[in-house]
Parts: structure tokens; sequence; C-alpha cells
């Protein structure tokens, strides 16, 4: 029972967080784009904290701003490849600011950019069943990896970067991932091709998981900041999240999901 000693807090935590976040996803639109725009706000002034803590906070927070207010203004351009080019070009640019590890603010700058920009395309391209997905994979993928990996244990799945990963608990995400897609091509129609891509994309929110436990090791830091009881910070709540909707988009964009889902 002592591996399940922060489930309290991070059952709790995660509830408030659905609540917020299913309902801005039902509303769609305005509101959650402007929820997304907070994430992201969040999101960059963590990285910002974590990579340069030497430097100023006014700083951190002017990044955070910055990222919120790209964010929500690519996300009123709409879908295409223009936005995501910008977002890349604006990542590089706030990355210039920091005297070290610019390569690593950039490019997870630029994921934070993307995922939100990612999230809301999905959301209005392919309607709330399908961001419902992307989601439910990431929880099914999260949750099946936190009770696998405490219960079974066994070899560790990447351990100089995500030492508490276990192949147990990730090959557990995937099954329950796979699941879910299952479920969702029961009840609503869609083509057998969402189950492995279900697959697909826990795997990708794995790979999320392990980047930011890299940046983090990296840098000497445990939590990405304190503002999720039982999480910590918003990084470490979404960084499955953030991959999944950035090759969801892709996905998109790539047609591989045309005539599947809507």
């Amino acid at each position: 029972m002592n591996n399940f000693t922060d489930l309290r807090a991070r059952s709790l935590s995660a509830a408030v967080l659905a609540v917020l976040g299913l309902g801005a996803l039902w509303l769609g639109g305005v509101v959650f784009g402007a929820m997304a725009s907070v994430l992201a706000a969040l999101m960059a002034w963590e990285l910002h904290r974590m990579i340069a803590p030497e430097l100023p906070e006014s700083l951190a927070l002017s990044n955070g701003l910055a990222a919120g207010m790209l964010s929500g203004a690519f996300m009123a351009w709409g879908a295409g490849w223009v936005p995501l080019v910008a977002l890349a070009v604006a990542s590089a640019s706030l990355a210039s600011r920091l005297p070290r590890d610019r390569v690593i603010f950039g490019l997870y700058m630029m994921l934070i950019l993307t995922s939100v920009h990612s999230l809301f395309v999905l959301r209005e391209d392919f309607g709330l069943a399908f961001v419902l997905w992307l989601v439910a994979v990431v929880i099914a993928s999260d949750v099946a990896g936190y009770f696998a990996g405490r219960t079974f244990g066994g070899p560790k799945f990447w351990p100089r970067i995500s030492p508490k990963k276990t192949w147990s608990g990730t090959v557990a995400g995937w099954v329950l991932s796979a699941l879910v897609g299952v479920g969702f091509v029961a009840a609503l129609g869609w083509s057998w091709v969402l189950v492995p891509l279900s697959v697909l994309l826990a795997f990708a929110g794995q790979m999320g998981d392990i980047a930011e436990s890299a940046i983090k090791r990296h840098e000497g830091v445990k939590d990405s900041s304190h503002l999720i009881p039982g999480h910590g910070g918003v990084l470490d709540r979404f960084d499955a999240m953030m991959a999944v909707a950035a090759l969801a988009l892709l996905m998109h964009y790539l047609g591989l999901f045309a005539g599947q889902a809507g």
C-alpha cells in the first residue's frame, strides 16, 4: 500500500482538472481556446523557471504571457501549416533570450505552443468526441502505467531518464489505450484503424512524459512547479497530452483521419 501514498492527492487534483477541462471541451470555441491559452502560459512559465531559475521572475512571467498571447492569436487564425511555422519561429525567438539551454527551451516551447494549438484545431475540425478519445487514451495510458508499474514492477523502461517507469506499466498503458479505441469505435462507428492509432498515440504520450523527465533531470529539478497537488506542475500533468495532441494534428494534416471520425 505504500506504493500508493500519493493516490488521494492525485485523485482529487485529477477530478478538479477533469471537471474544468471537460467543461471547457464541451463548450468549445472561445472558452476552450481561452483555457488552452492559459495552459500554454502556465507551461511556458514553468519551463522558463526550470531552465533559467537564476533569471528574474519577471522574464519568466513575460515568456508565459507571450506564450498565452501567441496561442490565442494563432487559434484565431485556425488550421493550417502557417500557424505551426509561425509558432516554431516564435519559440526560437523566445529561446534566444535565455543564456543557456536555448535548444532545449526552444524545442519544448514549440511543443507547448503546437500542442495547445492542435487541441483547439482538432476540437473545431472533428468535434467533442474526437478530442475526448485523445484525452481518454492519455488517461488510460497514465492510469494503467501507474497501477501496473507500482503493482508488478519489473524492468525499467528507461532508468537513466525516468527511473519510475517500468515495462509492465508501459505495456499496460498500450493495452488499456487499445481498449479505449475499441470502445470509441464500437460506440461511435468509427474505423477500426483508430485502435492501433490509439496504441501509437499512447506511446507518443509516454515519450512526452519521458521527454519532460529528461529536461527535469538535466536541470536538477523534481517537479516543474507545485501548482497541482499530487502531480507537481502543469507540465507534469500535461506532458503526455502535449505529445499526443501534436502527433494527432500531424496525422490529421497527413490525412490519416480522413473519413474516420468527426
